[in-house]
């Protein structure tokens, strides 16, 4: 990064990611903590350069807003994009899409694990990229979700889990060009190959629809599961949806016969306009259409997926001769936002003719939908500042992955042991590509191409790396998978490391395994039965207020 220098700090440079963990942790409050370890990380920057002193001291206060701004630049398409999907989300909402939505589903979706299954579904469809999932999937299914007293933190794990996991393993993706990108030549067709290879994200994509089907939660998911089901929401709740929700032909008393542990908080004769009223509550002071039709909310999500595919591969010059898959990854950001823009453009031209909204409540619509987007768009920025202090300045991932080099373990090993590794370092910095772009050199130079074990360290890699991004509090799309499903974000990181954290279990045992057979499916099916086993135990274990 211009301006500068990447130092050795040995030790220290892993004491600002985990300092900004431990007061998250311990504060519940994730601004203050990130930027205390921005902070931290300047002074032991300041302190190895330039010895200790006050003027160090300054040094280093002044070095945050320079980190901050520098990531900012660096990211200015991407923050362009969230505050114009936030700007689309309510538009929509305010055309009456959300509500006509929700009154679909209450004919169509019968029950919450429907609801969950579909919401799972729509995150694999959008594959593209993980930021557009996190926000789309969370602004479309959270009216649903909530309809059936699903918790948010159950919604952000489905959101989360279908969004990096997917993205991984999709060859059309901004991912696939990336890590293609970092192998080198033929580096895409190695990373279509790897896919068997990539163990989390396969049996993360399995993990969801076994708990969705099976219904067999457990920890402290299922505590949030329960909560979430018991009790009465409150005006202007997350779930005050729910009190309002029509029953269709069913009466009060056949939803008390089918949920009796459930508090009945619904009424047969409400209207379905009051299903809209968690909007209402969001948007106050914007007009909410009741002409709004489902056509009105799934054409600008279609338009925003052509579109943005269609963007990415203009910027990329797919149509001046370059290749689909080298185009897609030459800026997809950028493309992002074309897809955005073109779909706010033809909201406009289908809602403003028919009165669902005026020019000014239109423009309203955006602001509010931009203002919205703020809170995740400043963790995002701390995030990225606490990562480029790690990155660009104290050399954090050097430092853990030097480890790699010296614990002398046979190569058979070596696969577990990278995953561990790129988890490690994934969970430190918050990052899934920094991480890969940290240890595939190393496999790189230990691996030749031609041999059997390259593909399995390559999927470890990409495996341990969204594992540890995947749990990481400074992740980003573990912030956007919050931010998607209104769901706080502590509470998110804490019910989602006990699900991750048993499919990176079966995972590494997967590499071992696959280590010494050279072959995937074993460890695929050892972790899919693994799996179904290690879940029906764990729910039959009864959580100790229960416990009598």
């Amino acid at each position: 990064m211009e301006g500068f220098d990447l130092i050795t700090t040995g030790l220290w440079s892993i004491v600002p990611p985990i300092l900004a963990l431990a007061l998250a942790l311990i504060t519940k409050e994730v601004y203050s903590s990130l930027t205390i370890g921005v902070f931290v990380g300047m002074i032991i920057y300041q302190f190895t350069l330039a010895g200790v002193g006050f003027d160090q001291l300054i040094a280093a206060f002044v070095m945050v807003p320079r980190m901050m701004a520098e990531q900012i630049a660096g990211n200015g398409a991407l923050l362009l994009f969230l505050a114009l999907l936030g700007a689309l989300t309510v538009v929509i909402a305010t055309a009456g899409g959300s509500r006509a939505y929700a009154e679909w589903v209450s004919t169509h979706i019968k029950n919450a694990k429907m609801a969950q299954i579909l919401t799972a579904i729509l995150g694999i469809i959008i594959f593209v990229d993980d930021y557009f999932n996190c926000l789309t999937v969370g602004a479309v299914m959270r009216p649903v979700t909530d309809r059936f007293h699903i918790s948010h933190e159950k919604l952000a794990w489905i959101i989360d889990s279908t969004a990096a996991p997917v993205c991984i393993i999709a060859p059309v993706s901004s991912w696939a060009v990336a890590v293609g990108g970092y192998i080198g030549e033929g580096g895409f067709n190695t990373f279509v190959a790897s896919i068997p290879y990539n163990f989390y994200a396969l049996l993360t994509i399995f993990f969801v629809f076994f708990m969705l089907a099976s219904g067999e939660d457990f920890g402290s998911m299922r505590a949030a599961e329960e909560e979430a089901r018991k009790d009465i929401p409150s005006e202007g709740s997350a779930l005050h949806a729910v009190a309002t929700a029509r029953l269709g032909d069913k009466t009060v008393e056949d939803f008390e016969e089918a949920h009796p542990h459930l508090n009945s908080v619904v009424t047969e004769v409400t209207d379905i306009d009051d299903a809209a009223q968690e909007t209402v509550e969001e948007y106050k002071g914007l007009n909410i259409s009741d002409k709004g039709k489902v056509y009105d909310l799934i054409i600008p999500i279609v338009v925003l997926i052509i579109f943005s595919i269609l963007g990415m591969l203009y910027v990329g010059g797919f149509f001046e001769g370059v290749d689909f898959a080298t185009a897609v990854g030459e800026d997809p950001v950028t493309g992002l936002c074309v897809g955005v823009c073109v779909a706010l453009v033809a909201a406009a031209i289908m809602f403003l003719p028919r009165g669902l909204t005026t020019l000014s409540g239109f423009m309203d619509s955006m602001s509010e939908g931009v203002r919205s987007m703020v809170g995740a768009i400043m963790i995002l920025v701390l995030a990225w500042s606490l990562g480029g202090t790690c990155r660009y300045l104290l050399g954090t991932g050097e430092f853990v992955s030097s480890f790699l080099g010296s614990m002398g373990v046979g190569l058979a090993l070596l696969p577990a042991v990278i995953f561990i590794v790129a988890a490690f370092i994934g969970f430190s910095m918050g990052t899934s590509w920094g991480t890969i772009a940290l240890i595939l050199p190393i496999v790189i130079g230990v691996f030749e191409a031609d041999d059997p074990l390259f593909l399995v360290a390559i999927g470890a890699t990409l495996a341990g790396s969204v594992y540890g991004d995947h749990i990481s509090p400074i992740s980003d799309t573990t912030i956007l998978s919050s931010a998607g499903a209104k769901c706080n974000h502590l509470r998110h990181v804490a019910t989602q490391i006990p699900y991750a954290t048993l499919v990176m279990v079966f995972c590494f045992v997967g590499y071992l395994i696959a280590g010494f057979t050279l072959n995937p499916w074993v460890s695929l099916i050892f972790g899919v039965v693994g799996i179904v086993i290690a879940v029906t135990i764990l729910h039959k274990i009864k959580p100790k207020a229960q416990k009598k």
